[in-house]
C-alpha cells in the first residue's frame, strides 16, 4: 500500500500497529466525518431525516461489498447482537442441534448457544479443533436431520486461519441446516461474496478491518431465509409503516420490513453510521482485492521470517489458510493477556516495549495486519524477535 494511504493513519507512523483483529486504526477521513457529525450535535443543526438516509446508504454500501441486496442487511450494534437476533428468531424445536467448534470461536458465538440449550432444549454439538484449524470433516460428520444451524468464523480470532466455508455450507445443505458466519475478522480485509459462499447469515462489526467505530455493525440474512423468520425483538424501524410517520401505530397485524430489515431495532447509532459510510468508501476506493493481496502478502512474509528465526509459528509454513493474522506459540493455552510459555511472554514484553502493538489470544502471540501496514513493519518485528531469539536462555 502506498505512502499516501499510510499517511491517512497517523497511528501507523507512531508505532508498529499489528492489532487489527482487536481494533483497526481509523483513517483521518473517518475522524473528520465523525467530528462534523458531533459539530452538528453541539450546534443543534443535525437533520434526523438526512441521518436515516445516511444509514440506508451505509447499508447499501455494505451490501455491495459482500454481494448482497440492501434489504438483506440489518443494522446492528455489533457481531454479538447480529448472532443473537438471527439465532433467537429461528423456529427451534426441543432436540434440534447446532454444530460448532467452541475452541476456535470468540466467546460471543458460544454463550448464546448454551443459553438456547437452557431456554429451548437444543443440543450443542461441540467439535474439537484440528491443529488450530476448523475441523471441517468432523463438523460435517456431526450434522444430521435435526441440525438447525452450523456456525463458524470466516477467520478464527485465534490463531487466525481461514475457514473452508464452501465445504461447511455444502455439508449443511445436505441435511437442510442453515449456516451462520461470524465475519468479524474478514470483512474489509478479504474478498467476500455471500452468493458465491452460499451462507444463510453473516454478522460483522465495523471496528476491526472495516476501520470504523465500536457500536455499529451489520447482519446479513439471505432474503429467502429472512422472509420466513419472525423477529423476537422488534421496533419501529423493523416494521413496515408505509408512508406513515415513524411514531404511527395502528392495531392489527404486524407487517415486518422486507428481508433482514425486519431485524433493525433502532434508533440507530448515527455516529457509527457516519464513520462506517466513510470507511466503506475508503475500502471501495482501494478495492478489497488489492487490500487482500497486500495484507496476505505481508502475513506470508511475517510468518516466513519468524519461522526462519525458529519461532513456533502456528500452522508451520504459510499455506492457503493463512490470511492477515499470524500467530506464534502453543495454541489453546494461556489467557487473553498472558501465554503459558514464559518465552512467549518474554517476546511479547520485548515487542510491546519497543512500540509494537499486538495481542495474546488463546495462548499465542497474535500479529494481525491492516491496510496501513508495510514491509518496514514486518522487518521491524522480525528484527526485534531476532534480538530475543539470539539469547539462548530465552527462546533458544
Amino acid at each position: 500500500m502506498n505512502d499516501e494511504v499510510r499517511a491517512l493513519f497517523p497511528g501507523s507512523c507512531e508505532q508498529v500497529y499489528l492489532n487489527v483483529a482487536a481494533r483497526g486504526l481509523v483513517p483521518e477521513t473517518v475522524r473528520e466525518a465523525a467530528s462534523e457529525y458531533l459539530d452538528d450535535c453541539v450546534r443543534g443543526t443535525s437533520d434526523k431525516d438526512a441521518l436515516r438516509v445516511r444509514v440506508d446508504e451505509t447499508r447499501a454500501a455494505l451490501a455491495a461489498l459482500i454481494g448482497a441486496d440492501a434489504d438483506e442487511v440489518a443494522i446492528t450494534k455489533n457481531v454479538s447482537e447480529g448472532l443473537n437476533l438471527f439465532s433467537a428468531s429461528l423456529p427451534w424445536r426441543e432436540g434440534d442441534n447446532v454444530v460448532l467448534c467452541p475452541e476456535l470461536e470468540h466467546p460471543n458465538n458460544i454463550y448464546l448457544w448454551y443459553n438456547l440449550e437452557r431456554l429451548r432444549g437444543i443440543e450443542v454439538r461441540a467439535i474439537p479443533p484440528e491443529d488450530g484449524r476448523m475441523p471441517v470433516d468432523a463438523m460435517v460428520e456431526a450434522m444430521d436431520e435435526r441440525t438447525r444451524v452450523v456456525t463458524f468464523p470466516s477467520v478464527s480470532f485465534a490463531p487466525g486461519f481461514v475457514t473452508d466455508v464452501p465445504a461447511l455450507v455444502a455439508g449443511a445443505r445436505r441435511v437442510g441446516a442453515l449456516t451462520l458466519l461470524d465475519a468479524a475478522q474478514s470483512i474489509g480485509a478479504l474478498q467476500t461474496d455471500v452468493r458465491a459462499l452460499g451462507v444463510d447469515a453473516l454478522a460483522v462489526a465495523t471496528q476491526k478491518c472495516m476501520l470504523a467505530l465500536y457500536g455499529f455493525g451489520f447482519l446479513y440474512v439471505r432474503r429467502e431465509v429472512a422472509e420466513q423468520l419472525i423477529p423476537v425483538h422488534v421496533a419501529r424501524y423493523g416494521i413496515d409503516l408505509g408512508d406513515a410517520h415513524e411514531t404511527a401505530f395502528e392495531e392489527g397485524d404486524l407487517t415486518y420490513q422486507p428481508g433482514a430489515r425486519r431485524f433493525d431495532i433502532g434508533n440507530y447509532n448515527y455516529l457509527g453510521a457516519t464513520a462506517a459510510q466513510v470507511a466503506l468508501e475508503f475500502i471501495a476506493e482501494i478495492g478489497v482485492e488489492a487490500i487482500e493481496n497486500h495484507v496476505c502478502g505481508l502475513g506470508a512474509r511475517l510468518a516466513t521470517g519468524l519461522r526462519e528465526l525458529g519461532l513456533p509459528v502456528v500452522g508451520g509454513e504459510p499455506g492457503a489458510d493463512l490470511a492477515h493474522i499470524v500467530s506464534v506459540g502453543q495454541i489453546g493455552g494461556g489467557r487473553y493477556y498472558t501465554a503459558d510459555d514464559p518465552a512467549m511472554n518474554e517476546l511479547y514484553e520485548h515487542l510491546t516495549a519497543n512500540r509494537v502493538r499486538l495481542a495474546i489470544r488463546s495462548g499465542v502471540l497474535r500479529f494481525s495486519i491492516g491496510v496501513y501496514n508495510n514491509d518496514a513493519d514486518v522487518e521491524r518485528v522480525i528484527e526485534l524477535s531476532r534480538q530475543v531469539s539470539e539469547v539462548p536462555s530465552r527462546l533458544g
